[in-house]
């Protein structure tokens, strides 16, 4: 009397069962396998830009001001404000909590932060950089030569507006 074989196994998640062999399929570059796909309401990676809510420009000289005027509270004021426009736009970045969490904790990140998010927001649109993370040494170790702040906030503030301008942003607004 021969004793019966026992079960196989069942075959795991994704593997071929026994009466089903393995057959390699040739997938595209960048496309799914077959059978998949992108998750629902998720963008692929490379997708276009977003179309979120649209910040204001605000004016240069004007925050600057404030800058002095408040003894440097409108700076935290500021990072909250434009680092919560470019998230609700992009639905990337720090967002303004975070933001004002690093600038009261770590100040001296935050210009860096603020100069690379800037950037990608004009990457993301196909379109060059104007300020990256490197413009934030305007701020530090520019502080040294007293003028490398006004610098960096110049340049940084001002291609932010001209994005929110090229986005059809017309208004000026410091709050």
């Amino acid at each position: 009397m021969s004793t019966p074989a026992p079960p196989s196994p069942p075959p795991q998640y994704g593997q071929p069962g026994p009466e089903q062999p393995f057959v390699a399929q040739a997938v595209p570059a960048g496309q799914p396998p077959m059978g998949y796909g992108p998750m629902p309401g998720v963008a692929p990676s490379g997708a276009g830009p977003s179309t979120g809510e649209l910040g204001r420009k605000r004016p240069t000289g004007m925050t600057i001001l404030l800058f002095f005027v408040t003894l440097g509270v409108w700076a935290f004021v500021y990072y909250f404000q434009v680092f919560e426009e470019m998230r609700r736009h992009s639905g990337r970045g720090l967002g303004g909590a975070w933001a004002l969490v690093i600038s009261i904790i770590f100040g001296v990140i935050t210009p860096f932060l603020l100069s690379n998010e800037v950037g990608e927001l004009y990457e993301r649109r196909g379109r060059q950089r104007p300020v990256s993370a490197v413009t934030g040494l305007w701020f530090f170790p520019g502080l040294l030569i007293l003028v490398g702040p006004f610098i960096w906030f110049v340049r940084t503030n001002i291609a932010l507006n001209e994005y929110w301008q090229h986005l059809g942003v017309r208004e000026t607004t410091l709050v």
